[in-house]
């Protein structure tokens, strides 16, 4: 149980780390496909050194795995991008919402009447969180939204492959996938795969391959939808690092609209 606490610890804040990266990198002027494929290429080198032989039992998931993954990536830079960290942050609290619902039909997990309670907090959060700002960042609000429901669908696919393999191939697994296809993001981008910062896209790589293996070690322990609502606690951070790193405005708002959404996302984990 500490080691699981310890990876949900770590979880957080990488997570909120990798999101700084990609923005500073987006403002540099990198294109969305190229910092997600670098991210997967260096993650990829990283896996090939625990790698061991390919299931071939389990490539059909492991594609669909790479497709959800990469694009919940490639749309998650597009947000940031163009819009606040601070704002778009918290709207990855729906994330457990959308793995309750996806759970329940692939994963057979029925939520309670305290994951129920859990989402409308969830969504009462998101409306003091985006309401000042819907009218200026929807083309943001659009791909955070695209990015969370991939993100959510990929988290239920890695569920299923750690089931079958283990946490540490579902992560090589994850990582080739996602090569795989943001190479063919960036064949139909037409943009030139430039590095514009060597040392953020390393710590963007290192931030992600911790917040994946983490995260994998916590699907492994416990369900999908409830490991995904403990990780929104990282909310209220990004919050933080949007405010006083990108000078983005209107904290106190933010930040009440996220304790709320965090106080829906424990809810959930009562369900347990």
């Amino acid at each position: 149980m500490l080691l699981t606490c310890l990876s949900i610890f770590i979880r957080i804040v990488s997570n909120s780390s990798l999101n700084v990266f990609q923005k500073l990198l987006s403002l540099k002027g990198q294109k969305s496909s190229a910092i997600n494929f670098y991210t997967y290429l260096g993650l990829t080198i990283l896996g090939l050194v625990f790698w061991q032989q390919f299931n071939f039992v389990i490539l059909k998931l492991t594609l669909i795995m790479g497709f959800l993954g990469c694009s919940g990536n490639y749309f998650i830079i597009r947000a940031l991008s163009i819009g606040e960290l601070s704002a778009l942050a918290p709207i990855n609290s729906y994330k457990p919402v959308i793995a309750l619902l996806f759970g329940v039909i692939f994963l057979h997990e029925i939520p309670g009447a305290n994951a129920i309670g859990g989402m409308i907090l969830i969504i009462i959060g998101t409306y003091f969180v985006l309401e000042t700002n819907w009218k200026f960042n929807k083309a943001a609000i659009l791909y955070r939204v695209l990015a969370l429901i991939f993100s959510a669908l990929e988290a239920i696919v890695i569920k299923k492959i750690i089931l079958i393999t283990n946490v540490t191939e579902a992560f090589v697994l994850w990582a080739l996938a996602g090569l795989l296809f943001s190479s063919f993001f960036v064949l139909i981008s037409g943009h030139k795969p430039i590095i514009k910062s060597y040392t953020y896209q390393f710590l963007l790589i290192l931030s992600v391959g911790i917040m994946q293996y983490s995260t994998n070690f916590v699907f492994s322990q416990m369900n999908v939808s409830y490991a995904l609502a403990l990780f929104q606690l990282s909310t209220i951070l990004s919050v933080f690092l949007g405010v006083n790193i990108f000078k983005e405005k209107s904290l106190k708002r933010k930040l009440f609209g996220s304790i709320v959404m965090v106080i829906g996302a424990v809810l959930i984990i009562l369900a347990l």
